[in-house]
This record gives structure tokens, C-alpha cells and sequence, in this order.
């Protein structure tokens, strides 16, 4: 039986007129609107393209080492730098890293980590780093009563004004100092009165967040960015869903760090993080994103820059179409996909395509801007779009694509 035909008109909520006002079916991706941060050089919001950051794991007292650590990351792409910062002295180190950066190599945005009972380090860090990052959690901590069972009303409003009066002077140099600051949630280390009133939860995250943010609000300082880290990619996205939605709707259009944090290694760390940053960004959320990985600071890079280039966020490398290969291929795919991404990987802003015959070659790679493609056995189509330029046997498929590339002026040397 044939199913008689549906008219646009006739399906109003996936189709006719409607569906290209529908932002569930968008092809390009719409962000939240926040206001634009600087660190360093650097522009963080979303009229700025997302940033990707990383974190030296070298300490900060050994200053050649942490220097050359920074500048390794930053050679590799990362456009921000985090250093810890768990001391007084190591927060004085930051200056002399500072000054060794700019007379060896350039000025990089840099953030300090601080953690603990943080002030006297926060403030002398400030001098010398172009963004603070700090926990509430942590920042004024008091270590757990196991005998606890409440907190009480007047014990809350005593904690949030020792927090205020020892917050505000850092609030207060960073903006004599036009610096940013980074209201860091971690899942793991919510203060303790925020674990009896909201528990280990999205919410208790976002309090945490908020009473620092309402305090900088107080003093009318507006330079910041806020992370909701967890090690659990569902919890992490529902607390940055939730902290987007109340700063919308408090007025507090302030960009959000993403990350999942402590993401492990290998194949399924950067699964991990893709799992919890991808779907925040499709859905408008997120300025700056870090890649944790327990391996080389410089591998985060590359993750990051894919998870942004496959959402269409960022164009840094060259985009590779190719088919999964199957019993029409008339070549080996894999092998000369391989070959082809070796002679290209280091050009920039270009699609190109490699497809193992014509049955479905020309049409799944029309928005290539080439198309290395099997015609017939030892034959391989070259196009241009949807141009089919030339067929070249396959022992010079390769060369072929690249000299093509070089006619159209878009080639450039490794």
C-alpha cells in the first residue's frame, strides 16, 4: 500500500514554512549572548570566537621549566594558559615567569590558580597574571565538623559576610587593574553549608557560583568568567544549563569556561569530554573550553580544536569528508586517505574529500572544495566542487590533488 502524500502545510511542527524559524533545526550554530571578557590579549564571549585554554602540569617554583611549559602550549595552539598557584611563593614566581616570557618569546595571557584559603596569594598573584581563578568551594574554607547536622540561619549570613570581606579586595584590585577573574564550581569541593542546604548537586553548584557572582555585582565588577566543572559529563551539562539560565534571567550575561574535569586518558577521555562540551556548545553554551586529559598539556589541543571545527565554531585545520569504505571502493581507502592528509594536514580553511567510488562520492562530498574520487579501478576523479576537473590513473592521485590545490593559489608550503 502507498502511503499517500504529506502536504508542507499539513505537518506545521517539522515542516512547511516554519521549520527553517525553528532553532532545533539549525545548520549553523546560534550562542548565548554574553558580555565580552579580556584576558591578555585575548577576547573571551560570544561575540569572540570560542578559546581554547589548557593548564602547565610543571610547578610553578621551577620557573625555566613552567616557562618552557607555557610556551609549549601556547606554540601548540592554546590561546590561554592556567598555572597553579598554591603559595605565596608561588604566586611570586609569577612574575619572573612573566618577564621570561616576554623577553624570550611573547607576552601569553596567563590565569592563576588559586585554591585554599587564597587571599594573600590572589593578591599577589593579580600583579602578575592577567586573570585569577578561584573556588568557592575553597577560597574560604573551613575544614568539615563531622558532628555537624545544620546550619543555621545566622551560621549561613556569618559565613556569607566573612566571605565578602575577605572576597573584595581582590574584586577590587582586579578591577583597578582591568583583570578578569574566574569563578571556578568544582562538583567536588562545594563548601560545606552548601551540601547540607542543596546537596552534592547541579543546584549546589550554581548557589555556590552565584553568591560569589552577587558580591562582585555589590562592587560593580563585571570582568568575569564562570566554570561548572565535574568529572560526570550528564552532571556537568546540567549545571551549566542551570547557571546559564539563572545569570539570563538575573541579568548576568557573563561567559562559561566548559570542561569536564579529571576526563582521564586515551580514547575515552577525549570521548568524555567531547560527550559533555559538544552538546553545551550546539545548544549556544560556552566561550572558552579546556580538554582535561591526564597525558601532555599539548594533546588537549588538538581535541579541542576539533570538538570546536566539527560543531562549524572554529576553522583551524583542513576537513576531511571520507567514506567509511565498503565493497564498491576501488581503492584503499584508508591508505590513501592517509597519504592525502600527510601531504595536506598543515594547509588551513579547506574541505576535501575523499570518497571511494561514484556512487555516492559526488553527491555526499558537494560541499568539498575538492573531491579525490574512485572512478574506475585504477582511476581516480579529481574535482572542484562539484567539477569533475580531471581523471588521473591512481598511482598519481595524490600528486594530482595537490597540484591542483597549487593552480587555485591555495596551496602553502609546509
Amino acid at each position: 500500500m502507498t502511503a499517500a502524500p504529506v502536504s508542507a502545510d499539513a505537518a506545521p511542527s517539522t515542516g512547511g514554512a516554519d521549520w527553517a524559524s525553528n532553532p532545533r533545526y539549525a545548520t549553523t550554530l546560534k550562542r548565548r549572548k554574553t558580555r565580552s571578557v579580556q584576558v591578555g590579549t585575548v577576547w573571551i564571549g560570544s561575540d569572540h570566537p570560542v578559546v581554547v585554554q589548557s593548564m602547565i602540569n610543571e610547578d610553578t617554583l621551577d620557573i625555566e621549566g613552567a616557562t618552557a611549559g607555557i610556551r609549549r602550549l601556547h606554540e601548540a595552539g592554546c590561546e590561554i594558559v592556567r598555572v597553579t598557584v598554591p603559595s605565596l611563593a608561588h604566586a611570586k614566581a609569577m612574575g619572573e615567569i612573566r618577564e621570561r616570557l616576554e623577553a624570550t618569546y611573547q607576552p601569553v595571557p596567563l590565569v592563576a590558580d588559586v585554591h585554599h584559603n587564597g587571599m594573600k596569594i590572589a593578591l599577589e598573584v593579580a600583579q602578575h597574571v592577567d586573570k585569577v581563578r578561584i573556588n568557592p568551594g575553597l577560597f574560604v574554607f573551613d575544614k568539615p565538623d563531622p558532628n555537624r547536622s545544620e546550619f543555621s540561619d545566622a551560621e549561613i549570613a556569618a559565613i556569607g559576610a566573612r566571605i565578602e570581606e575577605t572576597f573584595a579586595p581582590l574584586v577590587q584590585l582586579l578591577k583597578a587593574q582591568d583583570k578578569a577573574l574566574r569563578i571556578g564550581v568544582n562538583h567536588g569541593s562545594l563548601a560545606e553549608r552548601m551540601l547540607f542546604r542543596y546537596g552534592d548537586t547541579p543546584l549546589g553548584m550554581v548557589e555556590s557560583a552565584m553568591e560569589f557572582i552577587r558580591i562582585c555585582d555589590r562592587l560593580d565588577f563585571h570582568n568575569i568568567v564562570v566554570s561548572m566543572k565535574a568529572s560526570r559529563a550528564p552532571v556537568m551539562m546540567a549545571a551549566y544549563r542551570m547557571m546559564a539560565d539563572r545569570m539570563d534571567a538575573e541579568g548576568f550575561p557573563y561567559p562559561l569556561h566548559l570542561g569536564v574535569t579529571e576526563a582521564g586518558d586515551g580514547d575515552y577521555g577525549r570521548v568524555k569530554s567531547t560527550a559533555g562540551i559538544a552538546p553545551l556548545l550546539a545548544e549556544g553554551i560556552g566561550d572558552t573550553i579546556r580538554v582535561s586529559l591526564t597525558e601532555a598539556p599539548e594533546k588537549e589541543i588538538p581535541v579541542c580544536y576539533s570538538i570546536l571545527q566539527a560543531l562549524g565554531l572554529r576553522k583551524t585545520m583542513v576537513e576531511y569528508v571520507a567514506c567509511p569504505s565498503c565493497g564498491r571502493t576501488l581503492f584503499n581507502l584508508e591508505e590513501v586517505l592517509h597519504q592525502v592528509r600527510g601531504a595536506t594536514a598543515h594547509l588551513t580553511g579547506l574541505d576535501i574529500a575523499v570518497m571511494g567510488c561514484i556512487v555516492n562520492g559526488p553527491g555526499e562530498m558537494a560541499d568539498a572544495d575538492y573531491g579525490y574520487v574512485g572512478k574506475t579501478p585504477g582511476t581516480i576523479s579529481l574535482y572542484r566542487g562539484r567539477e569533475e576537473i580531471r581523471r588521473v590513473p591512481e598511482a598519481e592521485g595524490v600528486e594530482a590533488l595537490i597540484q591542483l590545490i597549487k593552480d587555485d593559489g591555495r596551496w602553502l608550503d609546509p
